[in-house]
């Protein structure tokens, strides 16, 4: 790989053989040498966890000049932990970019996303890193559709590079001719809640499961700081994400409760 130019890393959570992560390389291909570590099978709503149980195996699908790619047996948090610790030993990455997601990752669902914790996993190895989500939750999504808005903000971050300690979440909506997408806002998650969230049904050969389902509630449908405010009118969202989880304004309360 060329070394005078950025080397990126590219991980997601639908799986190697999806059209989000297929476009996402395209575009990420104009900008620098990649370097692909994707799940082997879907891994969605895995969020960070990571594989302790069992032997995690890496298996080469493609390498050429500025181009390589593993498929890995693993959770998305672990493509790019075995990525950046073993399979990028020589050269380190200087982006980490997770999607594009065939499905949103707004909201506190971000929560859940194992395209999150692909570039959570980045900013914990100092690399600034962005996830990409699509609202068009089928396989066969046209993620194409997308690549403008991917290259509105890639060159962007490469250039300008991100705060430390900070990755970018961007949501995009869903995009048709009729429908073309409106502009990027950027904003804070919404903070609404998941309802009806399972669905009681009965197997054929007795006995009651469950299937995860639910409706998503805005926390107020009115604010328009929120990513799912801006993402119902028709723009693309990006919202400034950190995994510092304190919650440093209320140290002081919480000393005087305990100590």
């Amino acid at each position: 790989m060329d070394n005078k130019k950025p080397l990126i890393l590219i991980s997601n959570d639908d799986g190697y053989n999806y059209n989000g992560i297929s476009s996402l390389i395209q575009v990420a291909q104009r900008y620098g040498d990649v370097f692909v570590a994707a799940p082997a099978v879907h891994q969605s709503g895995k969020s960070s966890a990571i594989t302790l149980d069992a032997p995690v195996r890496a298996h080469l699908v493609e390498r050429r000049e500025g181009f390589t790619a593993y498929e890995i047996n693993g959770t998305p948090a672990d493509c790019v932990k075995l990525a950046i610790s073993q399979l990028m030993r020589d050269r380190q990455p200087d982006l980490v970019l997770a999607g594009i997601n065939h499905g949103y990752n707004m909201g506190i669902s971000s929560l859940y996303s194992g395209t999150m914790a692909c570039v959570y996993e980045g900013i914990m190895h100092c690399v600034p890193s962005v996830a990409f989500s699509y609202g068009v939750f089928t396989r066969d999504a046209d993620t194409d559709v997308c690549i403008p808005l991917v290259e509105q903000v890639l060159p962007r971050v490469i250039e300008g590079g991100l705060p430390q300690g900070v990755c970018l979440n961007v949501n995009i909506p869903p995009i048709t001719a009729e429908q073309p997408l409106k502009g990027l806002k950027v904003t804070i998650s919404d903070l609404g809640r998941w309802v009806n969230e399972w669905e009681k049904r009965e197997h054929p050969m007795g006995g009651d499961y469950y299937w995860m389902t639910g409706d998503y509630e805005m926390q107020d449908d009115n604010d328009d700081r929120t990513d799912m405010y801006w993402l119902r009118r028709g723009y693309a969202t990006v919202t400034p994400c950190h995994i510092d989880q304190t919650d440093h304004q209320s140290l002081g309360q919480i000393a005087d409760l305990l100590l």
